[in-house]
């Protein structure tokens, strides 16, 4: 299951103004916490693969 357009949308905007932050803040927290919400249903409808899966690891591993 993909997200509307226009939820996209919505969330573009928060995601620009908090990425110009050097710390953490409580509404980056919480749009974190959203987004592994949002990504634990997405899983869920339609789950990853292994690779997919190594893949983020990963990603992870490196943004750290």
């Amino acid at each position: 299951m993909k997200l509307p357009f226009i939820t996209i949308l919505s969330i573009l905007p928060l995601i620009a103004a908090l990425s110009s932050c050097k710390e953490k803040g409580p509404a980056e927290k919480a749009g974190e916490k959203l987004d592994d919400a949002v990504e634990e249903i997405e899983d869920t409808v339609n789950p990853k693969g292994p690779v997919e899966k190594a893949g983020e690891k990963v990603d992870e591993a490196l943004e750290n």
